[in-house]
Parts: structure tokens; sequence; C-alpha cells
């Protein structure tokens, strides 16, 4: 009888102990199962924290390739503007997601495909500012070429000028009327009206200058105006009431009298006569004669 009371306690003791170690081995299940749910949500965490950078950085390779296919010279169309416009707001907004505390699996695949769609847009754009670009190039060196087309053919067509102007310069220089043979004489007028030929200054009143043109074939015929100088013995000009300013000679002259002739090619000789307004001096008087621009001759009167 003692014996099997003996074994009944130690019976006892024995279930304590087995569940002793049945709730041992539940917790440090438990803890086995928190420990490694715990280790697989870091493990997650770092995953999602992993793809966050790894788009971060995606992000901004695409907006570097975004600036730097926008820092070429290159005039966009109203359309590239607006897809610059839209992709740019596109990066702005998936920074902002991806600065967010928590993404959820849904939104963290939608920025990702997202940008995927930005990757696909920012190569396109790019692609099509390169074919602006070569265009531009194209089109600047064709420009180039027109430029100095035009400006060979500005330089050639100075040049006709020039020699057209020079041309014109000889043809009027050789246009223009010369005088012959050139003889000035004195008159005075008597009571009666008539003329007679002197050489005193005393007695002179007008001069006559007797002049004939030079053939010419290219001269114009019909009328042209005679402008003459007179410069006294003192080598003044005598300016009367009737004188004015011409040009000729490349100069700006005055003149003592202007009058005109009937030009016909056919060797005529011609008169011109000058009333002097003052009284004659002794000494040696010089008419000088111009027309159609140009020095036509002279001739001299030496009165005593």
């Amino acid at each position: 009888m003692e014996n099997q009371n003996q074994e009944q306690p130690i019976r006892k003791d024995s279930n304590k102990i087995y569940f002793l170690v049945v709730v041992i081995l539940a917790l440090l299940g438990t803890n086995a199962y928190l420990f490694f749910k715990d280790k697989k949500a870091d493990n997650r965490i770092v995953t999602i924290s992993d793809e966050k950078t790894v788009m971060q950085t995606e992000i901004d390779k695409i907006e570097a390739e975004l600036d730097n296919a926008s820092s070429n010279n290159v005039k966009l169309s109203e359309q590239m503007q607006s897809e610059q416009s839209l992709a740019r707001e596109k990066i702005q907004e998936l920074r902002t997601s991806l600065r967010k505390g928590q993404l959820t699996k849904g939104q963290l695949e939608k920025a990702q495909e997202d940008i995927k769609q930005l990757r696909y847009f920012v190569t396109k754009y790019t692609a099509d500012i390169d074919v602006l670009r070569k265009q531009n190039v194209t089109l600047t060196s064709e420009r180039d070429v027109l430029k100095t087309a035009v400006d060979s053919v500005s330089s050639k067509a100075s040049d006709l000028e020039r020699q057209n102007q020079e041309l014109n310069t000889k043809v009027q220089a050789a246009a223009a009327l010369k005088t012959g043979n050139v003889s000035v004489g004195a008159f005075e007028i008597r009571n009666n009206g008539k003329e007679n030929g002197v050489t005193r200054a005393s007695t002179a009143e007008k001069i006559r200058i007797n002049f004939s043109a030079v053939n010419n074939s290219i001269a114009e015929k019909g009328l042209h105006d005679i402008y003459i100088r007179i410069i006294d013995p003192s080598g003044n000009l005598i300016i009367s009431n009737s004188g004015g300013l011409f040009a000729a000679d490349d100069e700006e002259l005055q003149y003592t009298y202007k009058t005109a002739i009937e030009f016909a090619n056919d060797g005529k000789v011609y008169s011109i006569d000058w009333a002097n307004p003052g009284k004659f001096q002794k000494g040696t008087y010089t008419a000088v004669l111009y027309a159609d621009g140009y020095t036509m001759g002279k001739g001299t009167l030496t009165l005593r």
C-alpha cells in the first residue's frame, strides 16, 4: 500500500513537468512566429523603401533628360510646349507621392507604371527635339548658303551699279556739248542802232561770243542751256542781276549770264551777246562756257 501511495505523488509531478514543457514550447513557438513575422515586415518595409529610392532616382534621371532636351535652342511647337508642361507636372506629382510616409502596394505599383509611361514620353520627346535640332542645323546651313549667295549677288549688283554709274558719267560727259573755235569781241552801239567792233574799254558796251559746237553723235538734239561766267581783268566774276547758281564739273558755281541754243549736230556757229551793266576796264576778260554739267570751252578779250 505504501508503494502505491508513493507512486501517486511521483506521477502528479511528472504531469506538471510535461505541462510546463508544453507551455514553454508553445511560448517559444509564439515568439518564433512573432520574430519571423516582424522580420518579414521589416524586410517588406526595407523592400518598399528600396523601391521608392529606385523610383526617385529614375525620376531624377528622367527630369535631367527633360531639362537637357529643353536646353537646346529649338523653337517648340505649342503641342510640344504643352507636353513638356504636363511631363513636369507628372514629375512633381510623383515626387509628392513618394515623399508620403506610407504607400499601399497598389499605390506603389501605380507609381511604377506612371514612371514607365513618363520614361516613354521623355524618350519620344527627346527624339522629337533631336529631329528639330537636326532640322535647324540643316536650315541654318541652307540659310548660310543662301546668305552667301545673296551677299555675292549683292556684291555683284553693287559692282554693276558702280560700273553703271561710272558708265553713265562717262556717257554724260561724252554727250555734253563741247565748243570748237571760240572768239570774243567787244562792240559799241551807235545811236542809229548799228554795232561797231571796238578794242578800247572806254567805248565797249557789250561783248559777243562766237563759237561752234563740236560734232557729237550721242549728244541730245534740241535745246541745251548755256551758262557763261565772265571774269574781269582783276580776276573777279562779274555778277549780273540775272546771275544764279548751277552745277558743273562736280561743283556748284555762280554764272554771269544764262541762255540756250538749239543743237542739231550740224556744225552751226552760235553767237551770244552780253551787255555789261557797268563800265569795261582795261585788261583781259575771260568768258567760260558751260553746258550739260561740264565746261564747254573758253575765250578771252583784251581791251585797251
